[in-house]
């Protein structure tokens, strides 16, 4: 088995998966982690399930540190490999459409009722990630234009 450092082949389809996974499950279709784990394998340097697994939590940490959808049956490891914010930005560059599937989601049409009062225990202050994974996710917000993501999101809504 490998232990050594992830090449950018192997980054680039890890995480090509892990969005085919996550497109299945924002819209609700059903998909089985095992099986595209073991689909994966072959085509990885040597590396084991448990290896893989924890790369697709590494990518649920720099999906939340971009503020996009991320597998929920993924927790977030904040220890990866900067190679990996790298392989994710490639994707997204490639698959444009992605960073603009909520454009015009929330466009009001006139018919929507009123939201209800909340009645429930007011949300806490903090949305500050615990202070581990802070630095980390500055890092990743450095490497990802974000104003950029907003520009265009503004742009595909008029």
């Amino acid at each position: 088995m490998s232990n050594g450092a992830w090449a950018d082949q192997e980054n680039d389809l890890i995480v090509a998966d892990y969005f085919a996974m996550l497109a299945d499950d924002v819209s609700g279709r059903p998909y089985n982690k095992a099986e595209h784990r073991r689909g994966l394998l072959p085509l990885l340097n040597e590396r084991s399930e448990g290896s893989v697994e924890f790369k697709h939590q590494n990518i649920s940490a720099v999906l939340k540190g971009l503020g996009e959808d991320w597998i929920p049956g993924y927790k977030p490891a904040f220890n990866f490999q900067m190679t990996l914010v790298d392989a994710v930005a490639r994707w997204l560059a490639l698959n444009p459409a992605w960073l603009g599937r909520h454009a015009g989601a929330g466009a009001p049409t006139g018919l929507a009722e009123a939201r209800p009062i909340w009645i429930r225990p007011p949300p806490t202050l903090s949305n500050q990630p615990p202070p581990q994974e802070l630095e980390q996710m500055l890092h990743i917000a450095r490497k990802f234009d974000v104003a950029a993501r907003d520009e265009r999101n503004r742009v595909s809504t008029q």
